[in-house]
């Protein structure tokens, strides 16, 4: 079998369906489904049982992915070894990073990092930090908010003070919905925390919603109050009222961390990131 035909079935398992699977990977849906017909004809099993819903892997097939899995990292070992032994920054950049700064920093970062360097593929997912903390295990490099990793090599990239913003004047009699948007539990505690100390402001948890940007929006409608950090509310504290969380007298502050498990430094992929993002943060 060809590698392609390996990755093709693991981004089957992945994404679960024909359908997604074909969107995903930019192929014809009836082209995906003759090469997972040749594959199991090949090998002589089903690899995914077809229900109406999604693909579920047989235990034939679970042999099959687990080997398949297999097969690409070592072929990902190779090429980085390969590179590291040319002195060459090349191979595979795998980045877990939250969503916040995937939005509003990576995109330029990642654009400088690859005109340097193009022969580096990136693999990039993101998501809340928990997320990223959960699989830690599959990246290079993590990029949360918060605290670092636990026996990570850890490097800080920014400061976000946190500031509570309403389309109407704060602290007056009126209780006002709190939107909230989806985040990490450290995060939703540190809000709670805030919130339980706050005299002055009268506020129903009644809105919840998927991200900030949605939060943002529903806040300069006036339809409530939500909490924003710094780095992506520079426009709305010259429109809106604003102000800063505190607690015993200190702004409340969401760090961010780049983190990298210890050796993978050795990577010239990863050491040509980190001293990127190094520079790019001064």
């Amino acid at each position: 079998m060809k590698l392609e035909d390996y990755q093709l079935i693991l981004n089957l398992k992945e994404y679960g369906t024909i359908r997604a699977t074909a969107k995903k990977i930019l192929i014809s849906q009836p082209a995906l489904t003759q090469r997972l017909k040749y594959i199991e004809e090949y090998l002589g099993g089903l690899i995914f049982l077809r229900t109406s819903k999604k693909l579920l892997p047989t235990p034939f097939g679970e042999v099959v992915l687990d080997h398949a899995a297999t097969v690409m990292k070592r072929e990902e070992q190779l090429w980085t070894r390969l590179a590291k032994a040319k002195g060459k920054v090349a191979g595979t950049l795998s980045i877990g990073a939250s969503s916040l700064f995937s939005q509003y920093f990576l995109p330029d970062i990642l654009e400088k990092f690859t005109a340097q360097h193009p022969e580096v593929t990136i693999d990039l997912v993101t998501g809340v930090s928990e997320e990223i903390r959960q699989n830690a295990h599959s990246f290079h490099i993590c990029i949360v908010r918060g605290e670092p990793l636990k026996d990570y090599e850890k490097f800080h990239l920014l400061d976000d003070p946190l500031y509570l913003f309403d389309r109407y004047p704060l602290r007056s009699k009126l209780t006002r919905p709190f939107i909230e948007f989806k985040s990490d539990p450290e995060f939703q505690k540190l809000i709670e925390r805030w919130m339980y100390a706050q005299d002055g402001l009268l506020f129903k948890r009644s809105i919840k919603v998927d991200h900030f940007e949605t939060a943002k929006q529903m806040m300069s409608r006036g339809l409530g109050m939500t909490v924003l950090p710094e780095s992506i509310c520079s426009n709305e504290k010259n429109h809106f009222e604003y102000i800063p969380l505190t607690m015993e007298g200190k702004s409340i502050v969401r760090e961010t961390w780049a983190c990298i498990k210890p050796g993978l430094r050795d990577l010239p992929q990863v050491e040509a990131f980190m001293k990127h993002i190094e520079v790019e943060s001064l």
